[in-house]
């Protein structure tokens, strides 16, 4: 017998399947605008990405400290440029030539001694020679005789041209038991090299300040008459950094830790040669003493193989102060492990993600995002900031208190409302994210009148590295880049405290080969960059 329901049971009936069609339409408009959302986020941050990269590739940035109309140069036959001819084309069993000067025709070599064609270069003949009364003392009366002079050539770099300087050097024998004496002279930079301070300064100045390679120096140095390859200016550079620049650098480490606050950046390079497979990426770090110490300034690189944090552990092990740095991991670990030591943060690094999320939405619509007057907020910290800079450290930090710290307190407070308005993913997300969880090392600079409020004076610092990356764009040994790290650093704190670097190289390798022979190294004091005994001429005109 079939079954037959009653009017309520099929109203009752009817009503439950209704009821389970509606969840299920439910259940399934849930699962399609969360796949919808999922698929939103996705095209989100793919747009994102290509916003960005168009923007790296054809945009300028004020964010950005990369030149990016620096051109890569390539060798002549068509290798790569390394940033280290001064390594990748060193040959340490290269002979040293016996003269710089270009021959126009090379014939066959003359038998006996070689008279150079000096036609072209202006020579400075410049004697050396003992007095009577030194010669009578050494030899008695009338017991010497006159020997032909020894030459020794040192060759000179002169802006647009080049000069010999001819040292003629007395020397003297006697007649009675043949004995020698030369007289008193300057010695060479090196051992066998005609290579003079000027020149290996211009060398220095090209390949360190200027991010010239050594294959145009080369033909450079070739318009002007001289015969200098590559092979030649690396051997220099790399032996040059070792013996004199080296000793300078030692002590400039030492005084860094002096100072109360100190500032630290790296970036990446690649090194040919180091063991580990091709394109493994090494680091170039710079400390660099706070830029708020305006009168005595100190800019150091120095080359390691890897990022990890053994490397500023090993560093700031005895250093007892603060140091200014990006939000790197790592040094906040380091400020755990060490008591006298604080991080600071990077407020230019948190402005910089928060533009970089602007850039994903229209101009037009800017103004009316969460993330405009986040920016328009730290505008106003750097603009109140900016008034402070000719302060001293205590009238500065009176004037963060009362002017600066409700500005940033009031940032922060935004920040945290806002925040959990903001999509989970998202280049607005990450913005948010750093400038929060970078919130306790964002404030030090509140707490001291020499802290900095950014690190861009170590971004500037490492620009020199960074634009001369774009000619070589790797290193080719170790020691060839930790020799770079070492002029890097002489130029940039010359330059740091307003000297001329080819001027400061000069004087450098003039000074240093004199005290060779000092049982300590107190002259280094009056050649540091800030020292009253520093010639007028090296300085810069401000």
């Amino acid at each position: 017998m079939a079954h037959r329901y009653t009017e309520e049971q099929l109203n009752t009936a009817d009503k439950s399947l209704l009821i389970q069609i509606i969840m299920n339409l439910q259940d399934q408009t849930e699962s399609l605008t969360k796949e919808v959302h999922e698929l939103d986020n996705k095209m989100q941050l793919m747009l994102e990405q290509l916003v960005l990269a168009k923007k790296d590739r054809f945009g300028r940035s004020s964010e950005k400290m990369e030149d990016a109309v620096q051109i890569r140069f390539m060798e002549a036959d068509g290798n790569i440029v390394f940033f280290n001819e001064a390594e990748a084309v060193c040959d340490p069993d290269a002979p040293e030539p016996e003269d710089l000067a270009a021959d126009k025709k090379r014939g066959r070599k003359q038998s006996g001694r070689k008279e150079e064609d000096l036609s072209s270069l202006k020579v400075n003949i410049i004697g050396h020679y003992l007095s009577d009364e030194e010669l009578v003392r050494e030899f008695g009366e009338k017991g010497r005789k006159q020997l032909a002079d020894t030459i020794s050539r040192r060759y000179k770099s002169v802006p647009a041209s080049a000069e010999v300087d001819e040292h003629h050097i007395g020397v003297y024998a006697s007649k009675k038991d043949g004995h020698m004496v030369r007289a008193p002279h300057p010695k060479g930079l090196l051992h066998g090299s005609p290579v003079s301070s000027s020149l290996a300064a211009a060398v220095m100045n090209a390949k360190y300040v200027n991010a010239v390679p050594l294959y145009r120096l080369e033909k450079e140095f070739e318009r002007y008459g001289l015969a200098i390859t590559r092979q030649n200016m690396a051997n220099w550079m790399i032996r040059l950094s070792g013996e004199y620049p080296g000793l300078l650098y030692d002590n400039l480490h030492k005084l860094l830790y002096g100072y109360h606050v100190i500032q630290a950046d790296e970036t990446t390079c690649v090194v040919n040669r180091d063991g580990r497979a091709a394109g493994a990426k090494s680091y170039m770090w710079v400390y660099r003493s706070g830029h708020l110490y305006t009168d005595r300034q100190i800019v150091l690189y120095e080359y390691q193989k890897t990022r990890n944090a053994s490397h500023p552990r090993k560093f700031l092990k005895d250093f007892k102060g603060i140091c200014v740095t990006d939000g790197y991991q790592v040094y906040h670990t380091i400020e755990k492990e060490q008591e006298d030591l604080q991080i600071a943060g990077c407020r230019v690094h948190a402005r910089r993600k928060f533009n970089d999320a602007l850039e994903q939405i229209p101009k037009k619509e800017q103004k009316k995002t969460i993330g405009y007057l986040v920016m328009k907020q730290i505008q106003a910290v750097y603009r109140e900031e900016g008034k402070l800079k000719d302060l001293s450290s205590e009238e500065r930090l009176k004037q963060r208190q009362v002017v600066i710290k409700p500005l940033v307190d009031a940032l922060f407070l935004y920040l945290k409302q806002n925040e959990p308005g903001i999509q989970a993913k998202g280049k607005m997300r990450e913005a948010f994210n750093y400038a929060l969880n970078q919130e306790k090392y964002l404030k030090v600079f509140l707490t001291d009148g020499d802290v900095p409020m950014d690190n861009n004076a170590s971004e500037r610092a490492i620009r020199g590295f960074t634009v001369g990356r774009k000619n070589w764009q790797m290193i080719d040994t170790i020691n060839g880049a930790n020799a770079s790290a070492v002029i890097y650093s002489i130029a940039e704190t010359a330059k740091a405290n307003n000297l001329k670097p080819y001027e400061y190289f000069e004087h450098l390798l003039s000074e240093i080969p004199k005290h060779m022979d000092d049982h300590g190294l107190a002259f280094l004091e009056d050649l540091l960059s800030w020292s009253p005994e520093l010639p007028e001429h090296i300085r810069k005109n401000k």
